[in-house]
């Protein structure tokens, strides 16, 4: 089985109550798939190398502080967030590591280099790119992301940058607002859907542009924003795409390049949450 990466501080740590974004997400996965190893946390420098210095210090003097705050509309910072939030990045190079899939809170790809939003303190999956360039020599790297809200934290971090090529299926229009038609550029690729796309719609997308673009970038690694709220009956999406199809999914990817890794995302339905992820493992 693929190697899952988590650890218990994400059911214990964060907490955020009355939002989608919640410590259960992690419980019901725990308890799902409990054969995990123990991520380690990311260092400030590791974090710095896709944010600034300054707003990392404010995520950590927040939480030495011990106050509870909101540093966006939808992103709150707690006396245990920037730990947690250090986990989840850590957590991520250490799927780059093993080959495995981080299953980690809060989610990452609306983390901009400068700010928090949409849940997101870090940007779990942009850390471990760089890192994977610094530390293991890694020249090329596609991330391709399938959660239903455009990432666009990670493709703010690498955009105009010739060694990653961001793949983002997304609902539109929909939060962020990014990502529409017409948007990306060489090394950009922006695939907007209409709400109340499936498996069929998502897997032409695959096949007609997800698929060749990747294979002609040639990437040495290749990571996933494993987003699971494009599927059917999450909260947060009005998509309709089935275990079958995430299992679609990862098959399809893996096959594209030998170095794989995934992270999760958003996913915010708890009783399909757990299908929606094993059936991403069974496939892997």
């Amino acid at each position: 089985m693929i190697p899952l990466v988590t650890h218990a501080d994400f059911v214990r740590l964060h907490p955020n109550p009355g939002q989608p974004e919640r410590q259960e997400r992690l419980g019901v996965l725990h308890a799902a798939f409990p054969d995990f190893e123990q991520a380690r946390p990311a260092t400030p420098e590791q974090i710095a190398l896709c944010h600034e210095t300054s707003y990392v210090e404010t995520v950590r003097q927040t939480s030495a502080r011990g106050e509870t705050v909101w540093l966006d509309e939808d992103t709150i910072c707690t006396p245990s967030s920037y730990d947690v939030a250090l986990l989840a990045a850590g957590g991520a190079i250490q799927a780059v590591e093993r080959g495995g899939f981080s299953l980690a809170r809060p989610p990452g790809h609306h983390a901009l280099a400068d700010a928090a939003m949409g849940f997101c303190l870090f940007n779990s999956i942009a850390v471990a790119a760089r890192w994977a360039q610094r530390e293991l020599g890694v020249r090329r790297i596609v991330i391709l992301d399938w959660d239903v809200h455009h990432g666009n934290g990670t493709e703010a971090i690498f955009l105009g940058d010739p060694s990653v090529l961001f793949v983002s299926l997304h609902q539109w229009p929909w939060y962020p607002g990014s990502g529409g038609p017409g948007t990306g550029n060489e090394t950009t690729i922006n695939i907007p859907l209409e709400a109340g796309c499936g498996d069929e719609e998502y897997l032409a997308a695959f096949e007609q542009t997800v698929e060749p673009a990747i294979a002609a970038f040639a990437p040495d690694l290749l990571l996933v924003s494993a987003g699971f709220d494009a599927g059917a009956g999450d909260p947060l999406g009005g998509m309709l795409v089935t275990e079958s199809g995430f299992a679609a999914f990862a098959r399809r990817s893996r096959r594209l390049c030998d170095r794989y890794a995934l992270v999760l995302e958003g996913g915010y339905n708890l009783e399909t949450l757990p299908g929606f992820v094993g059936a991403v493992i069974d496939a892997l």
